[in-house]
Formats: C-alpha cells, sequence, structure tokens
C-alpha cells in the first residue's frame, strides 16, 4: 500500500497539511494550557480572598450572631461550619503538597502569620456538620487522586493535577474553627466551544489556502505535461507562452528551444531524404531504359524487379522519415466508411477480407494518414496471413481496431522488433514478398501522432493480431 501520493501536488499538500495541522495542534494546546492555567488560578485566588474575608468577619462577631450568620454564607461552590476541634488530615504526596501549601500561604499572608490554617485536598461530599466515620480514609484516598481531576478537558487544560476541590480549616481567635468546603467551578473544565470553533475555521481556512496555492503552483506543470504530449502528435504545435514565474518562464523558454530544434532536425531530415530520393530518380530512370534494351530476357526481368525494389524502399523510406502527411490537418473521420474502403480495395486486389464491428461517432484524425495506418495493417495481414479479419469496436474515452490473420505469427522475444524499420522476420516476412520492413513501423508513427497506440500479439490459436487504439 502506498503512503505517498503519486503526484507532486498530492505531495506537496501532504507535507503542507501534515505540518500545518501539527503546528495547529500545538498552538491550540499551548492555548488551552495557558488558559486553564490562568482561570485556575484566577479562581484560586478568588477563593483565598473570600475564605479571607469570611474569616475576618467571623472573628468580629459574637458566638450567637456567628451561628446564625454561617447558613447564610453557603453557596453552591461554598460550603462553611463551625467546629469545636480541627479535623485530622494526612499528607497526599508532594504534589499535594504544592496545591495545599500555596493555599495556606496565601490566607496566612492575608489573616496575618501567628494564624492557625490547614489546607487538605477534597471530593464533592457535602460538608458534615461533625466528623463523620471514614473521613480521614476518604481523604487520604482523594488527596492521592489529587482531587479526581481526570477528565479529558482538564487534560487539555494543564490542570489534570489541580484539585477539584478544597478543605480548609482556620482556627478564630477565641479557638474555634472554622471549616471551608471551597468546590472548583465545574465550568472551569469545560469543553472550551467557542474556542475550539475559532480554531476549527482557522485550520479548514489554512488547509484550503495551502491546497488552492498548491494548485497554482503545479499549474504550470499540467500545462508543460498537456505540451509534451501535443508535441507528441504535432510537431508545429503552437509554442508555449514565456509568463509566470522566473522558474516556469524559464522551463517553458527551454521546452519551446527544444521544440524548434527538434523541428529543424526533422526538417532538414525530410529535406535531405527528398533530395536524395529526387536526385536517385534520374540514375534508376536510366538503368530501366538500359534493362529495356537487354537482349536476355531473364536478365532484363531480374534488373527491372531489382529497380523496383530500389523505387519502392526509396519511397517508404521517406515516408517513413517524413512522418507521413505531417502538414495534413485534422477533421472528424467516419471510421466505418473508412474501414469499409480499406477492406473493399484489398478485396478488388485479391485479399480474403472481412470486417465487423460498429464504431458510433466519428474520431478526430487525419484522414490520409490514418487510412495509410490501416492499410498497412490489412496488406501485412493479407500478405504474410493469408487474409484479415477486422474488428472495430468501442472502449471507454477511445476506439479500437483489430487486424487480425491466420499466420505463422512473430515469435514473443522479436515482437517489439517488428517495429523497427527494415526489421524482417526469417521465414514470414522474406524479400520475396516484396516487402520492405517499414509498414508496422508506419503505421505505429501514425497511431502514436494521432495520441493512439498500436500494438501486436500472437493469437491463441495461431496467428497474428495487430491492435490499434485512438483516442476519442
Amino acid at each position: 500500500m502506498r503512503l505517498l501520493p503519486r503526484s507532486l501536488s498530492g505531495r506537496l499538500g501532504l507535507v503542507l497539511l501534515t505540518v500545518l495541522v501539527a503546528a495547529q495542534l500545538l498552538s491550540a494546546w499551548i492555548m488551552l494550557r495557558d488558559r486553564g492555567q490562568a482561570m485556575y488560578e484566577t479562581v484560586q485566588s478568588d477563593m483565598v480572598a473570600r475564605t479571607a474575608g469570611i474569616v475576618r468577619l467571623l472573628d468580629a462577631l459574637p458566638a450567637a450572631e456567628r451561628r446564625s450568620l454561617v447558613p447564610l454564607l453557603n453557596t453552591p461552590e461554598t460550603r462553611v461550619a463551625l467546629a469545636a476541634d480541627a479535623l485530622a488530615m494526612e499528607g497526599g504526596g508532594e504534589p499535594a503538597a504544592d496545591a495545599t501549601g500555596r493555599v495556606a500561604a496565601a490566607l496566612r499572608q492575608r489573616l496575618g502569620p501567628g494564624r492557625e490554617v490547614r489546607v487538605s485536598l477534597r471530593d464533592e461530599s457535602a460538608l458534615p456538620s461533625g466528623p463523620p466515620p471514614g473521613m480521614a480514609a476518604m481523604h487520604r484516598r482523594h488527596m492521592e487522586q489529587m482531587g479526581g481531576m481526570a477528565g479529558p478537558w482538564a487534560y487539555l487544560h494543564g490542570v489534570q493535577a489541580l484539585a477539584r476541590g478544597y478543605f480548609i480549616q482556620v482556627r478564630l481567635a477565641d479557638g474555634t474553627w472554622v471549616r471551608f468546603e471551597r468546590r472548583i467551578p465545574e465550568g472551569l473544565f469545560d469543553r472550551p466551544t467557542r474556542l475550539l470553533l475559532t480554531l476549527a475555521v482557522l485550520l479548514a481556512s489554512v488547509v484550503l489556502l495551502s491546497l488552492l496555492a498548491v494548485r497554482w503552483v503545479v499549474r504550470p506543470l499540467h500545462r508543460l505535461r498537456g505540451a509534451a504530449e501535443a508535441l507528441g502528435r504535432d510537431i508545429n504545435r503552437p509554442p508555449l507562452a514565456e509568463a509566470g514565474p522566473l522558474e516556469v518562464a524559464e522551463t517553458a523558454r527551454a521546452f519551446n528551444t527544444m521544440q524548434r530544434r527538434i523541428r529543424s532536425f526533422v526538417e532538414d531530415r525530410a529535406r535531405i531524404l527528398a533530395a536524395v530520393s529526387h536526385d536517385l530518380k534520374t540514375p534508376l530512370t536510366r538503368l530501366r531504359l538500359r534493362a529495356e534494351l537487354l537482349d536476355d530476357e531473364a536478365l532484363r526481368d531480374k534488373v527491372l524487379e531489382d529497380l523496383a525494389d530500389m523505387e519502392t524502399m526509396v519511397a517508404a523510406t521517406l515516408d517513413f522519415m517524413r512522418g507521413v502527411e505531417a502538414g495534413e490537418e485534422s477533421r472528424r473521420v467516419d471510421l466505418m466508411a473508412l474501414l469499409e474502403t480499406v477492406a473493399e480495395n484489398a478485396r478488388e486486389a485479391g485479399g480474403r477480407v472481412s470486417l465487423a464491428g460498429a464504431v458510433g461517432a466519428p474520431v478526430v484524425a487525419r484522414p490520409t494518414a490514418l487510412k495509410r495506418c490501416l492499410v498497412n495493417l490489412v496488406d501485412n495481414a493479407v500478405r504474410y496471413g493469408g487474409g484479415a479479419e477486422i474488428t472495430a469496436g468501442e472502449i471507454p474515452g477511445a476506439v479500437r481496431v483489430v487486424v487480425a490473420d491466420d499466420g505463422p505469427g512473430i515469435p514473443e522475444a522479436l515482437l517489439e522488433q517488428a517495429f523497427e524499420p527494415f526489421y524482417r522476420i526469417d521465414g514470414s516476412r522474406a524479400r520475396h514478398t516484396g516487402g520492405t520492413g517499414l509498414g508496422l513501423g508506419i503505421a505505429r508513427n501514425i497511431a502514436r501522432a494521432h495520441g493512439g497506440e498500436l500494438t501486436v500479439r500472437n493469437r491463441d490459436g495461431g496467428g497474428l493480431e495487430a491492435e490499434l487504439v485512438l483516442p476519442r
């Protein structure tokens, strides 16, 4: 299984998204931790201030008034009670000592250094009016759990090691103990919906902009790919626009230079071959005239046959090097009508040819070149296989033409070499058949010039099968 996308845009997008998501998650974690710590410290400071204020108020009142006032001081987060003695509480380890020590130090600073203050961590159980059975054990258990803070949002806020509540005991001036059960508001540790929504919108915006940026960056590569594919079909295609960023403009300039050099090379080669072909016509004509004057009829026939072979090879070579009607314009072609014409011409020449299948919509092609490609395939099948069976049909995004014969076929190791210029297979492509070894090569050049492909393979029951696929 591939872990990385195959396309450049996919890989760039994956890298950018990974970095951006990681950065956003880290930023959100830092922000929420700072937010949670700040809120917790604020609530803790308010708790210390209110506890100190209540202690001062109770210190200033007589005992009777204290008992009537204490019930009025209870709130959802605070429970207050008076007692003659303090409850004995056990320590909860170093983290608990740090948490309770800070609160106790803050209270002593507000109430005076001589004030006796005891602070321990509590759970959310109601404050008892007297020491209930098992109070010490209950406190020991919750001290070890650091107040029970284990929820996922508490961890996200960075306050998982802080107390959910405190049990505070302060001795008044007359020796009475006042007990406070202070619970940290649950809302402090709720899911920060608005903050998370803001971060999600920010992340989605950054991801969308990153994907658009990646698409914008790789768009010139898609244009370059399209130009390269079009260059294989038409060497005279319009040049690329040398615009855009510096790297893109330089690449387009290099591509256009390559196209000009290839076109110049092909044109020079075609001109040279055309000149050679033209210059050969005069000596070949003279040789033909001289051969006609020979008295020996058998010798005359052999010379004329050799001259015909030379003329055929020169013409075929010139067609192959020119790329076959490279200057012809493309237009909509009725493929079935073209196949009917090719098949009928082969039948009139004495070949056994059949045509089956159907292609509905026309194809865009260069008619003369496409006809030459089909003629070469049918002629090969008739010449070397005794007949041609043509089958046409449609496949997704393309049309398919198969030309099959019942000949000896080609060894599997030599199938690809059959497309090389002047290549013949012993026993099946011999000189006496009249072939030049260029028919399949010219046919494949025409197929590729149309953006298609030509392949050959041996049939299961014997014979050769040529498959031509042309895009819609």
